[in-house]
């Protein structure tokens, strides 16, 4: 397992570099003079263009400001806005906010699927397992834009239960309704694929030979059936992770959550390069140990996996 974990974090490296160049490439090629538009309707100065450009180093080849980006990340320095803020300073203060949502979020979609996946499959055919089918249909077709609408007018406005906003106060009691809303958004799907691999996991050799054993059903459910039937949802949850961390703009912009969404948003219509490449290179890493601890718990999980060599 170390061999393998090592040479999975080795695979960070091309990692790195592409998906920095990559992101770079198409920044680059986005059409607009990001600095023109940063003066609206009032054009400055051909001097003054010329000197931010070359602030920005806007005015070098790509290649030559691709260079100049990675050099500065190997240096601690990520770049800098427009607005003169340091994209690390950017970094720090917005990636807490939108972790702490994704986490919750992935904790109320996680727990839930199993739950409730698990007590469909145990009933499959009777009233609760059809009435989950139909809550989980109408979750996977409904916008997240609605849901969190209807969440915040009825469970905040309406009965109070939760702040409709969340603004610069933003801890983890702040963001119970934002990821209620995405756990509701993503639990559907998780829950579908705990269902379904519980069904094929009761039809095993190993479950029926645990009941022939004379085990109890208190003692194969936990232990033979949900154990094994995990699987699907891990690695569901742990592809939700990542898309929480950079897909959560609409989420973030309905509760006015001052997260990485929003952020990525705006400094994608300002073409900000080194903020958009630096946050999305941020995600990247994030993604690649999260799976990475996905496959590690599949060996604990299920013990016919074995990591080779």
């Amino acid at each position: 397992m170390l061999a393998y974990t090592l040479r999975r974090l080795l695979q960070l490296i091309p990692v790195f570099f592409g998906a920095t160049l990559l992101i770079y490439a198409l920044v680059f090629l986005m059409p607009g003079d990001p600095i023109a538009a940063l003066f609206g309707d009032k054009p400055p100065s051909p001097q003054l263009l010329a000197t931010i450009r070359a602030q920005y180093h806007l005015d070098d080849p790509f290649l030559v400001q691709y260079f100049y980006y990675i050099t500065g990340v190997f240096k601690g320095d990520m770049g800098t806005t427009f607005s003169g803020e340091s994209v690390s300073t950017v970094l720090a203060r917005t990636l807490p906010i939108t972790g702490r949502l994704a986490i919750m979020a992935i904790a109320i979609e996680f727990t839930l699927a199993i739950i409730i996946g698990t007590l469909s499959a145990l009933r499959k055919g009777k009233f609760f397992d059809h009435a989950s089918l139909i809550v989980s249909l109408v979750f996977l077709s409904m916008p997240i834009f609605v849901v969190a609408f209807l969440a915040q007018y009825f469970l905040a406005i309406k009965l109070g239960w939760f702040r409709p906003t969340v603004g610069g106060q933003n801890d983890w009691g702040d963001l119970w309704l934002p990821a209620i809303v995405l756990g509701l958004s993503l639990y559907a799907t998780s829950m579908r694929l705990m269902r379904g691999s519980v069904l094929d996991t009761l039809n095993q050799d190993w479950v029926r030979t645990a009941y022939g054993k004379g085990l109890s059903r208190n003692r194969v459910i936990p232990v033979h059936v949900l154990r094994n039937s995990l699987i699907p949802v891990i690695t569901n949850s742990a592809t939700n992770f990542g898309v929480l961390l950079v897909g959560a703009t609409v989420t973030e912009y309905i509760f006015n959550i001052p997260g990485v969404g929003q952020t990525l948003f705006q400094a994608t219509l300002r073409h900000e390069g080194p903020t958009i490449v630096s946050f999305v290179t941020v995600f990247v890493i994030i993604y690649v140990l999260v799976n990475l601890l996905v496959d590690l718990l599949y060996g604990l999980l299920d013990p016919r996996i074995r990591y080779v060599k």
